[in-house]
Order: C-alpha cells, then structure tokens, then sequence
C-alpha cells in the first residue's frame, strides 16, 4: 500500500554517522531514509540578554534548507534578506524541543547553539533535525564533562521526534514526501526516551481523525521514538 513498500508500522532505514565536521563541539550527519541533515553543536560562553546572571544554561537552534536539497532549486533565504516564516517555525520547535531533555542549571551558564542543515529533503526534516540535533548535543556536553566544565551532565533524556500520518485510509508510521503530501492527516511527535510528550503537531490536510486514530499514531510514534533513541544512544556511545 505504501509507496514504498513498507509496512504500516516501519520506519525507513536510520543512520546517524558522528563526527563530520573538524571545527564544531558537536557534529553528526542523520539519514532517514532519503532526508539527510546535518547537525552540528557550538557552546559559547554566553547567553541571551533575558537569563544573563540566571545562572540558568540555554540551548538554542537554526535550520535550514540547502537550495538543491528539494527536486527544484530553492532560492536562498539569505538572497532574500530575511528567513521564511516556516524555517523559523522548525528552527523554534528545534529549540524548545532539544531544551526540554535539558538541566539548564546544570549546565551553567553558557549556550549551545545546534545548526541543522537539510542536505537532502524526503519528508520529516524536522523530526529529523531534532533526532540527530540532539546527538550533536550529547556530544558536547560530552566534552564538556570530560574538560570539568559541568559537573553533573545536564542532559536529562534523550529528544527524538517522528511523523506519524493516516495515509489511504490507514495510519501510518514516519512519512516519506511521496506519503505527505498526499496524507488525510499529518503529525509530529517529539518525545523523551521514556515516552512523556514534548509537543504534539497534528492537522487534518485533507481529513478529519479520530480519538482512535490519534490513539493509533500515538503508539505508532513511540514505537518510532524508541527506535530512534535505540540509534542515538549507539551513535554516541
């Protein structure tokens, strides 16, 4: 039934590959299946004007899109002057969502931003970044920890993010674009590794849903979450 031959329940293939870059604190590229981003991590030793003194740590997210990573080239935002109003959308639930597995007091005061760049877009780029933005994170943190900057690792669980959809009728586990764009319903759930809810997206594009429905796509993502916490944990271990 799907385009892709999958079963309803089974996400495409995952990889997340650490390390890619020299520079940043933090770095890994993430596949899902044909969506490939890159995710890099920079601690800086400030924070925002709002918590400064606060003691309090912030975690903080930029996103985008390359211009051939779609099948038309995109222009780029920066051409433009300003970013679109959905990059900045996906850039602020990248955010909120990675801060929410995070101790902000035991991390200090200092920032991490967390950059992730849509090399290739197959549906799911948000989830996407979260799942591999996370890893860059750990990462460094990870080197935080190990220079006795932090004393106690300041993040809590690990934030993983999957789309879920009823796509002909059937609800469906990790959409592919061939499946978005053409979904009744579309969702994206992003949660800690023990299953509690970060924040839930969901929109009838074409169809209404049920309570058994959502039900549904609601075991379907934490099926897909936990999958994806399985391939986090590998990566930076």
């Amino acid at each position: 039934m799907r385009p892709s031959g999958r079963d309803l329940s089974e996400m495409r293939p995952v990889s997340i590959e650490t390390g890619v870059t020299k520079h940043a604190e933090g770095s890994c590229m993430i596949r899902m299946g044909d969506t490939h981003v890159l995710c890099t991590a920079t601690i800086e030793d400030r924070v925002p004007p709002f918590i400064k003194g606060s003691g309090l740590g912030w975690v903080t997210a930029e996103y985008g899109m390359l211009p051939r990573s779609t099948t038309s080239r995109m222009r780029r935002e920066a051409s433009a002057g300003k970013q679109g109003g959905r990059t900045v959308e996906i850039q602020r639930l990248i955010g909120r969502s990675l801060r929410a597995g995070v101790d902000r007091v035991a991390l200090g005061e200092r920032q991490i931003t967390v950059d992730c760049d849509v090399i290739q877009a197959d549906g799911g780029t948000r989830c996407a970044s979260i799942t591999g933005g996370w890893v860059a994170l750990k990462l460094a943190v990870n080197k935080l920890i190990k220079a006795g900057d932090v004393i106690s690792d300041p993040l809590i669980s690990p934030v993983a993010a999957v789309s879920c959809g009823i796509y002909a009728g059937q609800p469906v586990l990790d959409l592919d674009y061939p499946e978005d764009s053409e979904a009744g319903v579309d969702g994206n759930f992003i949660m800690l590794a023990d299953g509690r809810l970060i924040e839930v997206q969901m929109s009838a594009e074409g169809a209404t849903y049920s309570r058994d429905q959502m039900n549904q796509l609601l075991d379907l993502a934490e099926k897909g979450v936990n999958e994806l916490v399985s391939a986090q944990l590998a990566a930076v271990s």
